[in-house]
């Protein structure tokens, strides 16, 4: 009984993506089991849920090919099917290799987007030992 709480408890939790999960500190990671063994292929760790989701449908498309279940469907169909041959022989290293890189540029991109978007406010450090003055109270 007590295990069958434990189970409903942790499907509670909400996880956005397919194939990530998060650390207790915050970063998100990907990982997937290889098929047909116990193994996993380790995808990597992100600062975003986006970028292992990424990661994550990198290496399902190529260890499962067009068929797989992805989390964003429409940006593998753009980007990777022109590289995907089913008779190539994928090592788990090349996959990892791929949904690594793939994971990194995402993370890599929001992480700008996340800066930019920072540096694009002007913040005023007014200095506070001074009274301020009838021009600049009205400003504010």
């Amino acid at each position: 009984m007590e295990k069958r709480k434990q189970m409903v408890h942790k499907k509670d939790k909400p996880n956005p993506y397919r194939g990530i999960r998060m650390r207790k500190w915050g970063k998100w990671v990907a990982e997937i089991r290889e098929p047909n063994k116990r193994s996993r292929i380790w995808l990597g760790s992100y600062s975003s849920p986006v970028a292992a989701a990424r990661a994550y449908d990198t290496a399902v498309f190529y260890l499962r090919g067009p068929s797989a279940r992805l989390n964003f469907p429409e940006i593998i169909a753009d980007h990777q099917e022109e590289g995907y041959s089913p008779h190539h022989d994928l090592s788990a290293a090349f996959i990892r290799q791929k949904a690594t890189e793939v994971g990194a540029r995402v993370d890599a991109l929001q992480s700008s987007n996340v800066s930019s978007d920072n540096s694009s406010r002007t913040f005023l450090n007014p200095d506070l030992n001074e009274f301020p003055s009838p021009e600049s109270s009205d400003d504010i």
